[in-house]
């Protein structure tokens, strides 16, 4: 069974991983990135060199904005990936085809390949992490949009006032740093001595601050699905991101989302979400699922 190379990465470590075309995971190993594009060059053709014998490409999840040429806009904590045609300088030093997708939306794929959202056409995906990012699913495919910007909704203003005073994107308003930010400022706090975690334990125990932001946490999220399914219309919404890992989120969340939708008349439609089903490896499986569908083999 063919076999791709497949590369999430990040800014502090890069996974490689030998994955078949069913989304099985062979073999991986975890690195530190690479200084410079040499250095990085010479992890892939080591690689390359050790699977010779089963790997038929290489697929690679990035940050930044990835055009369908290869070449890596915007920027990110691994900047010499950008400004240059990244696909083609790899596919010169391995002599094999390369597939570059933005890792956001391998997790996308990943879901819709083998997850959650398997068999769905239509879906947007949520990653709350430090902001807000995400991804749109359409007809089984990425939708990255005019500017490479599909997906991308932590942009989204949920509130006007005083715009520029970062209380005012989805990123800002709905992201787990929102309900640290929250917190610290109440209880007049530096942030760095709080995680959302904690935060989580504070409410727990009682603690009105805490139980306060987390429940705007959930308002504000609740807003922004909202408005993803009012305008997209996916017939699933995924949310991931570290808290997405909490039992709760869920409850907390449609909570929120039935009040809102009882509160417009005119509002029909109970957007339906569900957590993400991948989590460390939904990069590497995505990555290999963009290569398979470029390549004209997905399953």
């Amino acid at each position: 069974m063919e076999r791709i190379l497949a590369i999430d990465l990040g800014g502090t470590n890069i996974k490689i991983a030998l994955v078949d075309q069913t989304g099985h995971i062979w073999d991986k190993n975890k690195q530190s990135t690479p200084e410079n594009l040499l250095a990085f060059l010479k992890v892939i053709q080591k690689e390359t060199q050790m699977y010779a014998d089963v790997i038929t490409g290489i697929s690679i999840s990035s940050p930044g904005a990835v055009t369908g040429f290869g070449t890596i806009h915007g920027s990110s904590a691994v900047p010499y990936i950008h400004g240059i045609n990244l696909k083609k300088r790899i596919e010169q030093a391995t002599g094999l085809p390369v597939q570059i997708e933005n890792d956001a939306n391998c997790a996308a794929l990943a879901e819709v390949w083998r997850g959650s959202a398997r068999d769905k056409k239509d879906v947007a995906v949520i990653v709350l992490g430090t902001g807000v990012g995400g991804a749109i699913v359409k007809d089984g495919s990425i939708h990255k949009g005019a500017n490479l910007h599909g997906g991308e909704f932590g942009y989204m203003i949920l509130n006007p006032n005083n715009l520029g005073s970062k209380v005012n994107t989805f990123s800002e308003v709905a992201s787990t740093s929102s309900i640290i930010r929250r917190v610290a400022r109440r209880k007049h706090i530096d942030e760095k001595s709080l995680s959302g975690e904690k935060v989580f334990q504070l409410a727990e125990k009682g603690d009105e601050i805490c139980k306060q932001a987390i429940q705007e946490f959930y308002r504000m999220l609740a807003i922004g699905v909202y408005n993803i399914q009012y305008t997209f219309d996916p017939s699933l919404i995924l949310l991931g991101g570290g808290i997405s890992n909490r039992d709760d989120i869920l409850t907390g969340l449609n909570r929120e989302l039935s009040a809102i939708v009882n509160d417009i008349a005119q509002a029909t439609i109970m957007p339906m979400v569900q957590r993400c089903h991948f989590f460390a490896d939904a990069n590497l499986i995505g990555a290999v699922y963009h290569f398979l569908q470029k390549t004209d083999k997905h399953l």
